[in-house]
């Protein structure tokens, strides 16, 4: 038998073999693929013929090339269905807990705008999984391609993803520049760490793309086509360093990223900054009408005046309580005194109240020990 004729008669049997599930892959491969890597592996290490041997492994990557252009990646996962915010406008609302495995990672929003000319999307998603899941329900609303991907900041639920966006053909990709350079610069711990959170199976396969990234700094206008364009707005820090927002003049349509909370009690982080959180707010409020629909970071749409009084009025009234403290010469055990009850039913309350309220006291102190003669 012919090794050609070998190679075309394995390719038949191993085509049928069962799909694995995302979840349980151990690389997000179908396993024809897989069974090609594994097979060349046994040949290399019986057989010296090394034609036979570079064979397999050269159809191996060829089919696993193949399929992601294409867009497959495995079995679609069972994220949250796409709900519909206006006409041509579908978001994904993520967990209003923390990533895990149960709920594949996908713990903020991801959003469709379907434009004349194609497909827009916010944020590329906490993985390729969960990318290519959001794109199998994106091809059941439309036909049209997805032709643009903007990721809100330098955090793993933006920017894993972008490298499913890049395979299957998506070639405007931004970020505002800050962000980028960071998650360049973390994408190695930060793949570890999500992968040991959420699943090495749907981590794994993951690339830094943020050279394929178009940036910029402070503002960015997209003609997308039909008379509309997309405003990407670098409104500040705040959660996180920089924070690209995303505004469509002609929908009065707002995408807060992560400066928007909605039920879900918004957190300071290791790198956030609650003045800068306050600043950023006020910027975007003020760059946007007051009858906005509102997309959050996490949490349902909404308007204007219900995320500010989920995030701004939060924030303002715990800074004012935790000012009082450090007035007084308080202590940072005091600040867990204090009285957030009436935020006791929004997710997350538990594990971010008291960690808000002490990371407020602690900026404070230090910008006090600054200023001090």
């Amino acid at each position: 038998m012919s090794f050609r004729k070998f190679i075309a008669l394995l390719s038949g049997a191993l085509f049928f073999t069962p799909l694995l599930s995302q979840a349980s892959a151990s690389q997000n491969q179908d396993p024809y693929v897989a069974s090609f890597e594994t097979y060349a592996k046994e040949v290399a290490a019986l057989n010296k013929n090394s034609e036979a041997n570079h064979a397999f492994e050269t159809y191996a990557k060829e089919v696993a090339s193949l399929e992601k252009s294409v867009g497959y990646i495995g079995d679609e996962l069972p994220i949250p269905k796409a709900m519909k915010v206006m006409d041509g406008v579908y978001t994904v609302v993520g967990s209003f807990i923390w990533g895990t495995l149960s709920n594949y990672g996908l713990n903020n929003n991801l959003s469709a705008i379907i434009f004349k000319d194609g497909v827009f999307i916010y944020n590329g998603g906490p993985n390729e999984a969960v990318a290519y899941s959001f794109h199998q329900q994106i091809k059941r609303l439309t036909d049209k391609p997805v032709k643009w991907l903007a990721v809100e900041n330098d955090q793993g639920h933006a920017y894993f993803g972008a490298s499913y966006w890049s395979d299957v053909g998506v070639k405007n990709l931004y970020s505002q520049e800050r962000a980028n350079e960071n998650w360049h610069r973390i994408f190695n711990q930060n793949k570890e760490r999500y992968a040991a959170a959420r699943g090495r199976a749907i981590t794994q396969s993951a690339r830094d793309v943020t050279d394929l990234f178009t940036t910029f700094k402070d503002r960015k206008t997209i003609d997308v086509g039909g008379g509309e364009t997309v405003e990407l707005i670098n409104f500040g820090g705040g959660h996180t360093p920089s924070m690209t927002g995303m505004y469509i003049p002609s929908r009065k349509l707002l995408f807060t990223g992560d400066l928007g909370f909605n039920e879900r009690l918004p957190g300071l982080l290791h790198d956030s900054h609650y003045k800068d959180w306050i600043r950023s707010f006020e910027k975007m409020v003020a760059m946007v009408p007051k009858d906005v629909t509102v997309i959050p970071g996490h949490g349902t749409p909404t308007n204007l005046a219900t995320i500010k009084r989920q995030t701004y009025d939060y924030f303002v009234e715990l800074i004012a309580e935790v000012q009082k403290i450090v007035d007084r010469g308080g202590d940072i055990e005091e600040v867990d005194a204090i009285d957030q009850s009436k935020h006791k039913d929004r997710p997350v309350f538990e594990q971010l109240s008291k960690e808000n309220a002490r990371h407020i006291y602690q900026e404070m102190m230090a910008e006090k020990t600054k200023n001090s003669p």
